[in-house]
């Protein structure tokens, strides 16, 4: 790891993050300085800088205690800041161009400065409020996939679910409506395409319960999963055991062939934050090349940035990761990033179906605006 590299990446952020809040601080500054002519701008700087900080509060090694309501308040301070971010950069590019075209008289009012930032104000508001009641409301998607003219396989029901991100702000919440969820499918397989945990194994409030849950899951084969790169860190070894524990199979660049009916190959993230201890990923060109070719292949792999290393030999493909953006307009970036970010794509006929899903969780902030946490049907015929 270049040490110089990482420190210089990180006072990058830092600058970048302090210049962004450097600039929403001062327009809700101004704004209040219009209702409240007297506001006292030490105590306002140490209120906002409270909240800025809390994002970073949340990493640094205090009690668990204080991390846990830090990291509550800095998930919910990330959401809010990024829309306070876009829509007061929106309002002055509106004024200054207004302005331009004497749309707006000069000097600007102070009454178009206090409506725009009002606005501002109303606007996250509502969007932030939206997104958290969002985030908690689950979608069901099916889709039909049919196989190669060359396998023989039986209908079989596969529900795909991924990025529960344990451990997340609200991240437990609706487990046991997901897990309801699955099981009023009646699922013939249940796969789960990584970032079942956020990092830290400990941030999860109660493992106990999540396992419980876990194992109250009804599939005819069972439970299968793949690691995402938030699957590893310090506490590998504790989430490793508790999907053991949750009877969970997880699959490291391995394959099961179930009832003699599917191939389902878990396939370990390219890139884990902070590793997945001494599990690397391998090519498994020869391994699946192998495999027989009568019955359907299906493979989970967390990111979908990797499907074109997949081909005719595959009917199936199931990822997650990029949560479709979570929040607009991150749709734009990961429609950007990825072939698919979403939903059902085949390059054409002798490629493999891809499903990507959005997530049944969240990550950073609990919230979800034009995208939705779903649980996905699927039917392999």
């Amino acid at each position: 790891m270049n040490i110089a590299g990482v420190i210089f990446g990180v006072i990058v952020i830092l600058s970048v993050y302090g210049g962004a809040n450097y600039y929403v601080g001062r327009e809700i500054f101004q704004w209040l300085s219009l209702l409240f002519p007297y506001i006292n701008a030490r105590i306002y700087t140490g209120i906002y800088l409270f909240f800025a900080l809390s994002l970073i509060i949340g990493f640094l090694p205090f009690s668990s205690f204080i991390k846990r309501i830090m990291s509550w308040l800095g998930a919910h301070w990330m959401g809010v800041f990024i829309y306070l971010l876009l829509f007061f950069m929106v309002a002055d590019l509106m004024i200054v161009f207004g302005s331009i075209f004497k749309v707006i008289p000069s000097p600007i009012p102070q009454s178009i400065r206090f409506y725009a930032g009002l606005m501002v104000i109303l606007l996250t508001a509502g969007l932030v409020s939206y997104g958290i009641y969002n985030a908690n409301q689950i979608k069901y998607v099916s889709y039909a996939v049919q196989t190669k003219e060359t396998t023989s396989a039986a209908d079989m029901k596969i529900v795909l679910i991924s990025d529960l991100h344990l451990g997340a702000v609200n991240s437990e919440r609706n487990l046991e409506h997901i897990i309801q969820g699955i099981n009023h499918l009646e699922p013939d397989l249940v796969c789960l395409a990584g970032d079942i945990f956020n990092d830290d194994y400990h941030a999860i409030g109660n493992p106990a319960a999540a396992i419980d849950l876990f194992k109250g899951i009804r599939a005819t084969y069972g439970v299968y999963a793949c690691l995402g790169n938030h699957d590893g860190g310090n506490t590998f070894k504790e989430m490793l055991s508790f999907l053991e524990q949750s009877n969970i199979k997880l699959l490291n660049d391995e394959y099961v062939i179930i009832d003699e009916r599917l191939v389902l190959i878990g396939r370990l993230d390219p890139s884990p934050i902070r590793g997945f201890g001494e599990l690397k990923r391998k090519d498994m060109t020869e391994t699946i090349a192998s495999l027989a070719t009568n019955i359907p292949v299906v493979v989970m792999d967390h990111t979908p940035s990797n499907i074109e290393q997949y081909g005719s030999e595959i009917d199936l493909v199931l990822a997650g990761h990029t949560h479709r953006g979570q929040i607009f307009p991150g749709s734009l970036f990961t429609n950007a990033l990825f072939v698919v970010d979403y939903g059902h794509y085949q390059k054409d006929a002798d490629s493999p179906h891809v499903i990507v899903t959005s997530g049944a969780g969240t990550w950073g902030m609990p919230m979800r605006v034009g995208t939705h946490s779903e649980i996905v049907s699927i039917l392999l015929r």
